[in-house]
């Protein structure tokens, strides 16, 4: 175990947070067997974490508490399972300047089905969206990048990131907190990007997107979806999953007709 201790210090010298349990044999010299028994024990310690089988991340002494923040490891883990994904959500909207989104939970949006991650007190959620959707908005016109452990890491723009939390508004804490988090970021959102991002999203959630732009005062970027929402018949709930809209609205209610929208709830943000 000492030589493999070694080994991880001299990675943490070179700017490396994550290993695979391949590279580890190789550089060491240890058998498989052996490297199970060493990282077993580092793993008790708490000298290491295993988010994935085959794939660890070394948790400095400053980590041991709250855990190794995602974003120092999230590209490496996604090229290790080979699955493209971007940040986004509530992280994309920290990383954005939404201050009051800062937290544990880190937020990554993939194409495909994946269990959360629980290191320390930090909790990683993967949001999957389907690969068809995915696939239309997942490159460089609608990402940004910051500097991660292994390379860069992939971001939703300002304007994704909005997308997003509109369509996965409960994982995103709430119609409350997603107005509040258009109304911090709707004055970065540039049309042209905008127009670019709704391909991987339906009507409802451009309008709902439109809605709140125009509500918090963004109304130049809410311009930008009127044409998309042009010949949307269908009136949708603003808030989503609560009760039929016949229900809602037995005898009509208020409703946007630009935005084609039940008001069924007023959003509540901080002046």
């Amino acid at each position: 175990m000492i030589r493999l201790e070694k080994w991880l210090d001299e990675l943490l010298l070179a700017g490396r947070l994550s290993f695979l349990k391949r590279e580890a044999l190789e550089g060491v010299g240890m058998t498989s067997v052996s490297f199970n028994a060493a990282a077993g024990r580092l793993l008790a310690k708490g000298r290491i974490a295993k988010p994935r089988t085959g794939f660890f991340v070394i948790v400095r002494p400053e980590d041991r508490v709250a855990g190794p923040d995602p974003i120092l490891w999230i590209d490496a883990l996604m090229a290790f399972l080979n699955l493209d994904y971007r940040v986004s959500l509530l992280s994309a909207a920290a990383f954005h300047g939404s201050s009051h989104q800062a937290g544990m939970v880190f937020q990554v949006v993939v194409p495909r089905q994946l269990p959360r991650l629980e290191m320390g007190r930090r909790r990683v959620e993967f949001v999957y969206q389907e690969n068809e959707a995915f696939e239309k908005v997942n490159h460089s016109d609608c990402l940004d990048q910051i500097k991660g452990d292994a390379g860069y890491v992939k971001v939703a723009g300002v304007e994704l990131a909005l997308l997003d939390c509109v369509r996965y508004v409960s994982r995103a804490g709430g119609l409350n907190n997603v107005a509040q988090i258009v109304k911090d970021l709707g004055g970065q959102v540039s049309s042209t990007k905008l127009r670019a991002a709704t391909r991987g999203y339906g009507a409802s959630v451009l309008c709902r997107l439109g809605y709140l732009l125009e509500w918090s005062g963004h109304g130049r970027q809410a311009a930008a979806l009127v044409d998309a929402v042009r010949g949307v018949k269908s009136y949708k709930p603003l808030l989503t999953g609560v009760i039929d809209d016949t229900e809602i609205f037995p005898g009509g209610g208020a409703r946007d007709e630009r935005w084609r929208l039940l008001l069924n709830e007023t959003p509540e943000v901080e002046v």
